[in-house]
Formats: C-alpha cells, structure tokens, sequence
C-alpha cells in the first residue's frame, strides 16, 4: 500500500521546501522506512522537504498520505517514531497558509488524510509507548480531527501517558 501511495503521487510537479521539485521525496520516504538503525538515515530526513520549522509546504499533503499509509502497514519502531514525529511538526504548521493544485489549504489536505487513518493513529497510540500515546493525542488536537470520538481518544490516550508516566516508568 506504501509503495502503490507513492507511485500514485506526481512528485516533480510538487514543490518541497527547499524549492525544488518534490521528485526526491519517495527517496527520503524509502530510506526512513527501511533503515535499521539511526546511522542508517543519516542525510536523509523529511525535515526542511516536508515541514520546515512547523511550516508546511505543497508536498506536505500527500506526504502525509504516503506516512499515514505506511502507519498502517508493519513498521520498525525507528520508523514509526521519525513518521509520528513528522505528523506532529506537519500539524502544528497545520493552517492553511497556502493553496495545493486541487485549491484545497494545505492543511485541510494534510488534516484529510489523517482523518482517514484516524484509528489507526489511536491504536499507535493505545498500544505504544506512553511517548506514541502522547505524540499521538497532539497530533490528533492539533489537526482538530474526529470531533466528539477525538476529544475523547485524546482523553483516553493522555490518560494513558500520564498513568504510565506515574508508575515511574515509560513503556
């Protein structure tokens, strides 16, 4: 399904951050996601291409398909942690600053996809570690998703942070 996500998307027509052509990104997306160990991605992150700073860019969207794809499939912990961290800086920078081709905000596209993966994103975070379980309740705040079911998985996935927190001890 990751791949099929990124095949889908027409890469050199998007900008990334830095101003050029978004052609790399699956690139980037590939090494994270395969890497075994930290040394594994180095040179080779998302940051300043998909988020800069909580600023989003006009790749940022389908990005956030492809990740939320990807979440859904069987991922190393080091891989889930980079992409959950991704979506946490993409939803803070969330607002809507600039239009996509389809004349959608740039944060709506991004919130779109995540909507679409949302339970997926609480059961990360129901059956991680506190650290997911908190990573996830922000992004979930942050992009406003769900309405009355996100407000109470929000509760639901910081109470768990905290009661794990509590015992002294971060699973």
């Amino acid at each position: 399904m990751l791949r099929a996500e990124l095949r889908r998307v027409d890469w050199a027509s998007l900008e990334c951050g830095l101003g050029d052509s978004a052609e790399h990104v699956p690139l980037l997306i590939e090494v994270i996601i395969t890497a075994e160990t930290p040394q594994d991605m180095i040179g080779y992150t998302l940051d300043g291409h998909v988020e800069e700073c909580t600023i989003i860019f006009e790749c940022t969207p389908p990005v956030v398909g492809v990740i939320m794809a990807a979440l859904a499939g069987d991922l190393s912990t080091l891989a889930r942690d980079v992409l959950l961290q991704t979506l946490r800086f993409v939803a803070a920078g969330s607002d809507d600053h600039g239009p996509t081709a389809g004349n959608e905000g740039l944060g709506k596209g991004c919130r779109h996809h995540v909507q679409e993966g949302f339970w997926k994103l609480v059961q990360i975070g129901l059956t991680g570690t506190a650290e997911d379980a908190e990573m996830v309740a922000d992004i979930c705040e942050s992009f406003g998703i769900g309405g009355d079911k996100a407000i109470f998985y929000q509760a639901e996935l910081r109470e768990r942070m905290h009661a794990k927190t509590k015992r002294g001890r971060r699973v």
